[in-house]
């Protein structure tokens, strides 16, 4: 690497204040604050505001969306396949008005 181009890479301190969790990385990201860790050195230190320990996902708190009702939704405004069942893009007769035409098929009118 060129001297001077990258910024300093070393030891850090994400603390998450809400969670009271804290741990050491190695980063480029600084700080003018610093704590005093477990191993007696001072690091800087970066609060963030959510971490792996109050993230909902990681904390197993995350809602579960409806999606069991998205779908039924889905399925009664567009129907499930059948003939009769909503709207269709289908052409049943093969001829769709458009004889002379030598569009591809699938090509925006």
């Amino acid at each position: 690497m060129k001297p001077g181009l990258h910024p300093p890479y070393g030891p850090v301190v994400f603390r998450d204040r809400a969670a009271g969790f804290a741990f050491l990385t190695r980063s480029t990201a600084t700080s003018d604050k610093t704590v005093e860790w477990e191993d007696g050195r001072t690091y800087p230190v970066v609060d963030v505001e959510i971490s792996s320990a109050s993230h909902p996902f990681y904390t197993g708190t995350a809602r579960v969306l409806d999606t069991a009702g998205r779908v039924e939704r889905f399925e009664r405004r567009y129907g499930r396949g059948s003939a009769n069942s909503g709207p269709s893009n289908t052409n049943s007769g093969g001829s769709s008005g458009n004889s002379g035409s030598n569009r591809a098929p699938g090509a925006p009118r």
